[in-house]
């Protein structure tokens, strides 16, 4: 068995033998650079450790490679060199990898502490990735739609672009460094705007653009898949997600999230930006406190187009055809984020777009899904028993095509929905 000790570095042993696995025995390695996997048929195996302590760069690079596989090992930062602009793993361009009971800990960044770009067929298994968030900035200001910056909480833990055909399955994500508590937010002024431009942003209200500070100062996702008109036929399966601020974030067609469990994040999951065929089907959502399952259009949404004045014709990427069916919400309004959101949320949104442009979301089935209520239960609940939620579901008027049947659906503080509801 081809051992890294058999070798002056990582690299090296890498280097010295393309096409075949490298063995990392129990251990610690410091790195300096990034470890570059390029060869076909490669890898890297075995229970050590590596630390890098260089916060500029990622800890494993593989690039323009096919059957790569990535398995056992930890990837971790040095002491005061967590926070990062770079990903712990980072794969471009590939074929067929396997990162597999791979543990990322410490590794805070916004870019991702998993980042797959530009691939095909990636599977990413029974990892953890732990601690992925960072105190940073969201500079909104070269965006015409939003023009402004403001303290934050930020940072994804897997993080899917311009991909197909990706499993991610039986992970762990999980933030326990940065939660969204009042503490947190004073230390730190989070959510204070620092910037604007002369000009406010098309998308947000006066109000907003009126403000000095911000409520969506928690930012970032557990799993985000992006690109919607590129990535697709995407699957997330049976991982467990804590404390994030969304827990899974879909820019994607053809998805299919199951046997999840997302516990104490503002947003359970949402489906935007041109989301088609997503199916939602029998996920945990825990302790959620905006909403835990949204559908809806984004700027990135638009009709197909038969070209004119010069430019070419253009598919459309609208959201739609989707499924969401029994899944239970419980707890809800009980999370970390409650105090920032207090009782405005509803567990199933279905919203409008963020422009008037964009098309609507539509022909979506709702069924067998549970809304409960768990203040009710409890001995120490409010004297009405009063829900932590305005409806059990809110419907924005342009929505079209939901079909419902066989929900149990708990009313809000305002009701049941802002619509009527024949199941």
């Amino acid at each position: 068995m081809l051992s890294v000790n058999q070798y002056s570095s990582i690299q090296q042993a890498i280097d010295a033998n393309p096409g075949k696995m490298i063995y990392l025995p129990a251990g610690d390695y410091e790195i300096s650079e990034k470890i570059r996997i390029r060869s076909n048929q490669s890898g890297l195996f075995g229970t050590g450790r590596i630390i890098q302590v260089n916060s500029q760069a990622p800890i494993i690079e593989i690039e323009g490679v096919s059957n790569v596989r990535l398995q056992g090992v930890t990837l971790t930062r040095a002491e005061n060199k967590m926070k990062t602009r770079a990903e712990a793993v980072l794969a471009i361009h590939c074929k067929n990898v396997e990162i597999d009971h791979v543990q990322i800990v410490d590794n805070r960044t916004r870019s991702g502490a998993i980042a797959v770009r530009n691939c095909v067929g990636v599977r990413i298994t029974d990892c953890l990735v732990q601690n992925y968030m960072q105190i940073t900035v969201d500079d909104r200001t070269a965006s015409s739609d939003w023009g402004y910056a403001f303290n934050c909480i930020d940072g994804s833990g897997i993080v899917v672009t311009e991909s197909q055909s990706v499993l991610i399955r039986g992970n762990r994500v999980i933030e326990t460094h940065l939660l969204p508590t009042r503490e947190i937010q004073k230390k730190y002024d989070l959510g204070k705007i620092i910037k604007k431009n002369s000009v406010k942003g098309t998308i947000i209200s006066e109000e907003t653009w009126n403000r000095t500070h911000v409520s969506n100062w928690h930012q970032g996702s557990a799993i985000i898949v992006s690109s919607p008109e590129s990535s697709e036929t995407i699957q997330i399966l049976g991982n467990r997600i804590e404390n994030a601020a969304q827990g899974i974030d879909i820019h994607a067609d053809h998805v299919l999230i199951s046997q999840n469990i997302v516990n104490n994040a503002f947003v359970g999951m949402k489906a935007m930006h041109g989301s088609r065929h997503v199916i939602i089907i029998g996920n945990q959502f825990i302790k959620n406190d905006l909403w835990s399952i949204g559908l809806m259009p984004g700027v990135a949404s638009h009709a197909a187009s038969a070209g004119k004045e010069g430019k070419p014709p253009t598919k459309a990427n609208i959201d739609g055809g989707s499924i969401i069916a029994n899944n239970i919400i419980s707890d809800f309004g009980y999370g970390h984020a409650h105090w920032i959101w207090k009782d405005n949320g509803s567990p199933i949104k279905l919203d409008a777009g963020q422009k008037p442009t964009n098309p609507p979301l539509k022909d979506v089935i709702i069924q067998g899904n549970i809304v409960y209520n768990s203040g009710h239960d409890e001995l120490n609940a409010s004297p009405d028993n009063r829900p932590r939620y305005r409806f059990a579901i809110i419907v924005a008027s342009e929505v079209k095509g939901l079909h419902f049947a066989n929900n149990i659906l708990h009313p809000g503080h305002e009701g049941v929905s802002n619509i009527s509801i024949k199941q």
